[in-house]
Parts: structure tokens; sequence; C-alpha cells
């Protein structure tokens, strides 16, 4: 760790994090301990983007993204999630490095700029693809890094390809009998700080996704709460049931039983009632 990151640091208590995230036993640095760890944050930690539509800046130095995920039982996007994932890890003794992702699903091809914060843990002679920041289907455990490897994860299946230049590894799902393409990285290592330029853009840029509408969206046992501005929805296994706020109370109690996300004291959260509204005929 260098010394711009320790001094980021701040308050940071291991134990604490591992209570949020319902981390029980020994964490030792061993792929056991990865795949736990990456399970739980996944089922804890939502991911999303209500900050970036509440006008509540974002801030990605540790002690903040400590203090609003684990002390706050907030969630993030990539940056927040995987930042603080990262500094978590490293506590614990895992060797690891940061790369920037280039988003294929539901993307243009190529798709634009690199935007997604991704991390490779290498546990003796095998390195691993290790994310908890997507607002979709993903791995649920660590992927192993072999060329064309088919890993089946309970119903789902994956397998990264390596591209060579310029995109490097493609982590792809076998969806409808086809496979298809999630996110890419070159292994090209960056620092926490490397992503503040493409945080900012994601923040603030007009034609930026995370400024459309709130996406909101954890893992369950059996299968995921999600909600996209107008709808809450539970997965679970072969039915769905949907809710529809009917009053800005109603929205952000929602967003309480759904994910856990408290906003009963933030003069922001009414800045989200817009998204409930019905889609106009221009929509």
């Amino acid at each position: 760790m260098n010394t711009v990151e320790s001094l980021e640091l701040g308050r940071f208590n291991v134990e604490a994090y591992l209570q949020r995230i319902g981390f029980q036993g020994t964490a030792n640095t061993d792929w056991e301990t990865l795949r736990e760890l990456q399970y739980r944050h996944l089922h804890s930690v939502p991911y999303e983007n209500l900050d970036i539509l509440m006008g509540v800046p974002l801030d990605l130095r540790i002690s903040h993204l400590y203090e609003k995920i684990v002390a706050q039982g907030r969630g993030g996007y990539c940056f927040e999630s995987n930042g603080l994932f990262r500094q978590l890890l490293v506590a614990l003794g895992f060797p690891l490095t940061s790369y920037f992702a280039r988003f294929w699903r539901d993307e243009g091809n190529p798709p634009p700029k690199p935007r997604h914060h991704i991390l490779v843990v290498t546990l003796g002679k095998e390195r691993y693809l290790v994310d908890v920041g997507v607002g979709g289907i993903v791995p649920r455990w660590p992927l192993l890094l072999a060329d064309g490897l088919v890993q089946e994860q309970d119903d789902e299946t994956y397998r990264m390809v390596h591209m060579g230049s310029p995109y490097g590894w493609m982590l792809e799902e076998y969806v409808r009998e086809s496979w298809r393409p999630i996110f890419s990285f070159a292994e090209q290592p960056q620092l926490q700080r490397d992503f503040l330029t493409t945080s900012f853009w994601c923040e603030h840029a007009a034609e930026s996704i995370f400024r459309g509408q709130p996406m909101v969206m954890v893992r369950t046992e059996a299968g995921r709460h999600t909600y996209d501005g107008r709808q809450f929805k539970i997965f679970d296994r072969d039915t769905v049931t949907t809710k529809v706020a009917q009053s800005a109370d109603e929205l952000v109690q929602l967003l309480h039983d759904f994910f856990g996300i408290d906003l009963s004291q933030n003069p922001n959260a009414a800045e989200l009632w817009r998204f409930q509204q019905p889609p106009t005929e221009q929509e």
C-alpha cells in the first residue's frame, strides 16, 4: 500500500466489514475464503447509483466508502463497491491487481471506453477474476483465468476467453444456447486513484447511463431483488413479484425493505420520486 492510500483509509474495521456482509469463520488467504467473501458481498451490499441521482457527490476515498457501505449500510456502483472490497482483500493479505474493464453487455460493438473496475486475485500459481460491482447477473464466485475453460456456478455458466490486443480477457456467459460477452479487460494495472476521472464522468456526463434512472440490485439465495426507477421486483427462482410505490414515503420504505437502504433521514431522497412517475407519450 502506498502512502496516499494509507492516508485515505481513516477508520477501516475489518471485523465490522465482515459482519456487514455476513461472513463467519476465519478469514484465510485461500480459495474458500475468497469465494465466500465475494458471495457474501454480492448477497449483502446492493449495487446502486442513488447518490448520483440525488445529487450527492461521490467520494472514492476508502474512509468515505467504508462509512457509506459498512457504517451506513448502503451500496454503490463498481468504483465504490470494488474499491472498498479491494481494500478488504488487501487488509486480509490477498495479493491482487485492479484493472479497467470495458462493458459489452447491452452496449455497442465495440462499446465505449472502459468504465468498470474489476479485480484479479493471485492464489499460488492461479489467478482469479473477482467482481462485486455489477448491477446484473455476473459470477457469484471468483472465476479462474483459464482460456476457454467452462465454469458452472449453480444454474449459470461462464468462461474467460483471451482475445489478445486490445481487449485482453473477455468474460462470457452462456445464455440461450450461445456465448455472449459481458466485459473485457486488458492487463494494465491501476491504482485506486486512477478511477477518479472515469467515475467523475459517470457521475456527471449527460450521456452517462448512471444518470438516466435508478439501478439497484442485490443477489438473494433464490434470485435477486431489483429496482429500475418504476418497479421493485423480486426474482424468486421461476416467479417474479412486482411492487410499485404509491408515494415518495413508500418509495423510501421499499428501498429499505428490498435492499436495506435507509434514506429516511436523507433530504435528497425526494429526488428519486420523479423516476416513479408513469412515462409520457414522448417516452
